[in-house]
Formats: C-alpha cells, structure tokens, sequence
C-alpha cells in the first residue's frame, strides 16, 4: 500500500491511500477467479438443462403429456375462474395471518411469563402448542369442518371458507408461537437486567427490550412460515371451499385435462417465489449484521 501526498477535497495536503502494485495484482486474479466460476456455472446449468430438456422432449409420452397438462388455449380459457378462486385464497391468507400474528404472540408472551398466578395458563399453551404441532394440518381440517358443524351450536352453521380458515389458524398458530418464544428466549438476560435498573417494568421491558429485538431475529423463519402459509391455505378446497384448487379441479373433472392444476400452480408460484427470494435477502442481511457485530 503506498501513500501519496495530494490536496484534499478542502484544499488541504494530506496523505492519499491508493492500492499498492501487489494489491492490484490480487483485485485482478480475484476478477479472473469471479469470471471463470461464473463461466463454469453458466456452462453446467446448460448443460444439465438442456439435458433434461432433451430428455423429456425427445420421450415418448412427451406429446400426450403436452396436450394433457400443458394446453395453452384451455389454461387461457380456464383462468378467469381459477383467478377467482386464487383471490379468495389471497383473502383467507390475509386474514389467517393476522390472526396467527395475535393468537400466536398472546401464546409466545404466556409461556415465557414467570408469573406464578399464569401457571395455569402456561399448562394450557404448552398443551395447546403440542396438540397442534402434533396433529397434521389435513386432520385439523377434517375435525374442524366436520365436528363444528356436528355441535350445532347455532341455527346456521359457519362457512366452509371461516371453517378451513380457523383450522389453519389453530396449526400455524402453534408453530408461529414457538419461532416467537425462541426468538424472546435467545434475548441475553442481562438485557432485561439493564431495562429493570433503569426503572422499566416487566411489561415494559419485554414491549421495548425485549420484543423488539425477538422479532427483528426471528424474521427469516416467519417469512418461511408465511410462505408455507401461502400454500397450505389451498387445503380448504377440501371442506368445499371454492379456492383456485377447487375450480381447477371442478375444470379437470369435466375434460380430464389436467392444464387447470398447472395454471393453478403458477398462480401460487407468483406470489411465493418473490417471498422466497425476500425471504433469502432478509436471512443475508440477518448473517451479515450478526457477524460485522461478532454475535455470529
């Protein structure tokens, strides 16, 4: 590294760093490395899919398969109804997620408490955490949309649209309340310990201690939880819910043209690869400011 005496950007003299000869020479071979792995990488990725790519053309049930799930016309002609349902998918997300948000932070919140009097509701969220994380979400469905109804609790049953919502509130629930408890878990107590000598509360400890930076940790798994949110919010079709699922197959049933689930699933995958790739960038950043901080 060597040092030049220039004038700086306020007219005064002053020692300029530039990069040394042997330094330059290190930027340069770290540009050729960065280039051959990228041409090495480009290369690969034709090769093994244009591989398969040939495979799969060249097969002999390749023409049939292309007629039977891959009909542009009847994917174009199908879409307005499979739109329709898609948006009611969106709708119940929406509303699960801010439901999972509430229920699962009351959760999280009652089983880190060391409140003797909230024993009792301890016992209850950890029942409840492990009744629901144990059970598949397919089963919760079925129990909910059949056994609710069974109870007749008032004059007019709720919809199947409410039904499969509550179901998939009830599992998700569970598993949003255990991200959000270890995220309040890895918060070093001697953070709660500063926020006490300094005069806050218990609750106002963990509202602008501790919570914050439980959450701002655990965004990464959230957003994954959202995306699988996403997708098993389509699991209503099977209580009758009239969701991008349901008329695909309603269409599929009466042509036996499968191009209906296709058109489906690039609707889903509209909106969860853009997450995922959120989702990604947002684990990243997480890495990187952990490690510039040493707590990696």
């Amino acid at each position: 590294m060597t040092h030049d005496q220039q004038t700086g950007p306020a007219g005064t003299a002053g020692p300029v760093w530039a990069p040394s000869e042997h330094e330059l020479a290190r930027r340069a071979v770290r540009r050729a490395q960065d280039r051959r792995r990228t041409l090495v990488a480009v290369l690969s990725s034709v090769v093994v899919i244009g591989g398969l790519m040939v495979v799969v053309g060249t097969s002999k049930g390749w023409p049939v398969v292309q007629e039977t799930f891959f009909d542009l016309s009847y994917g174009l002609e199908v879409l307005p109804d499979i739109w329709d349902g898609f948006l009611l998918n969106l709708r119940l997300a929406a509303i699960a997620v801010v439901c999972i948000a509430v229920l699962s932070m009351v959760i999280a919140l009652v089983r880190t408490s060391t409140a003797p009097a909230l024993a009792p509701l301890r016992i209850l969220a950890t029942v409840y955490v492990d009744l629901f994380r144990g059970i598949p979400l397919l089963l919760v469905l079925l129990l909910i949309g059949f056994g609710v109804p069974a109870l007749q609790l008032t004059d007019t049953p709720p919809s199947v649209n409410v039904l499969g919502t509550a179901a998939v509130v009830l599992t998700y629930s569970a598993y949003v309340a255990e991200v959000i408890r270890s995220g309040i878990l890895s918060v070093h107590p001697s953070q709660r310990a500063a926020a006490r000598s300094l005069g806050l509360s218990q609750a106002q400890t963990m509202r602008h201690v501790v919570l914050p930076q439980a959450i701002r940790r655990v965004v990464p798994p959230l957003l994954n939880d959202l995306v699988a949110l996403l997708k098993d919010i389509g699991l209503v079709s099977i209580l009758g819910a009239r969701d991008a699922i349901r008329n695909a197959q309603i269409e599929t049933s009466t042509t036996f043209n499968y191009t209906p689930y296709i058109v489906a699933s690039i609707l889903f995958l509209l909106v969860t690869i853009p997450l995922t790739r959120l989702t990604d960038r947002v684990l990243e950043k997480s890495i990187a400011r952990q490690n510039a901080s040493g707590t990696a």
